[in-house]
């Protein structure tokens, strides 16, 4: 009997809730599961797509090839002196890694608090929040390569980190899975407090010496003051990425704009706050048919109901070309479509 499982639809599977149906569909809850799965003829019969968390899409059709949803679970850390190293299934929601390493007192995941999605995206993005990417924080992954069945382990250097980057969403990508990835992360803390609100909150409840516990705390509640819960109403957190642009470029726009919400980038580059650049343009909490921005972040596109995905991507193509047209910044999405 096959492993997959036919015109499945994946509404419960993506935190927008957008009704589409996937032609084939397997969960994996471990290595051996994935060998099935890619010995099965079936799974050659169209395109493949690796579902996490289902957070970090959004779809504007029908899958017509096979959808894997990751499951494979389990955290075990490894002490040595001031370094633990953790490492997690790919399957594992990510909120839970950090809170297991918060509770445990493992430092430097802390200002991750709340991502939405599982362990196994966490390389591929290069999740990062307030400060703090993946990437300051990752030791190596354990990757199953589709094509040969073998598994194998990428360092720091080989998954070529960059911002919301990384080489699994570009010469690898649909070539290998990642079922584990390790952490190195710290018993004493070096904590990250002055990226946004934190410590403006921190100091709004006269917290004078924070613990990776009371960052985690803050960074939540920002995060849910912010942004909406998935089980309420449909999104993906932030769909926008925050522009890098040259300096050149950011002070022709800073001359017209100087309240503009910016941020020092390597290589003498400046982010810019993408969130800001959409409300000024009018887009926070605007609602066109059945979806919209988010009343308290521009930078989240919701579904208030029944969207479909052509028309969310609809309307983040508007945004994209009103903050083109106002500020000359060229906006890309964070989330992938589908």
């Amino acid at each position: 009997m096959s492993i997959l499982q036919e015109n499945i639809s994946l509404r419960p599977y993506n935190t927008f809730g957008i009704d589409v149906k996937a032609r084939y569909f397997a969960e994996a809850k471990n290595v051996e599961d994935l060998v099935a799965i890619f010995k099965d003829p079936l799974s050659k019969s169209g395109p493949l797509l690796v579902l996490g968390g289902g957070s970090n899409m959004l779809f504007t059709q029908d899958f017509n090839g096979l959808v894997v949803k990751i499951s494979i679970l389990g955290i075990r850390a490894v002490e040595n002196q001031d370094e633990i190293k953790v490492s997690a299934g790919g399957g594992v929601v990510w909120n839970d890694l950090v809170n297991y390493c918060v509770e445990h007192g493992f430092a430097g995941i802390e200002n991750l608090s709340l991502i939405p999605g599982t362990v196994g995206a966490s390389p591929i993005q290069n999740i990062g929040a307030y400060g703090v990417e993946l990437k300051d924080v990752f030791d190596e992954c354990t990757a199953f390569e589709i094509e040969t069945g073998k598994l194998s382990k990428f360092d720091y250097a080989a998954c070529r980190f960059g911002y919301r980057d990384s080489i699994f969403k570009n010469e690898l990508k649909n070539k290998y899975i990642i079922t584990e990835v390790r952490l190195k992360l710290n018993k004493k803390a070096k904590l990250q407090t002055k990226y946004g609100a934190i410590s403006a909150e921190l100091e709004r409840r006269h917290i004078v010496q924070p613990t990776i516990a009371d960052i985690s705390a803050v960074v939540s509640d920002i995060r849910v003051s912010k942004l909406p819960d998935p089980k309420t109403i449909g999104n993906a957190g932030s769909f926008f990425k925050n522009p890098v642009i040259s300096k050149a470029q950011f002070e022709q726009v800073y001359q017209k704009f100087p309240e503009m919400v910016h941020y020092p980038a390597p290589d003498n580059q400046i982010k810019v706050a993408a969130g800001w650049l959409i409300e000024q343009c009018g887009f926070k909490g605007k609602t066109v048919g059945e979806t919209g921005t988010w009343k308290n972040q521009a930078l989240v596109l919701v579904n208030h109901g029944h969207a479909s995905g052509q028309e969310v991507y609809s309307f983040s193509e508007h945004i994209i070309q009103t903050v083109q047209n106002r500020f000359g910044i060229l906006l890309e999405r964070e989330v992938n479509i589908f």
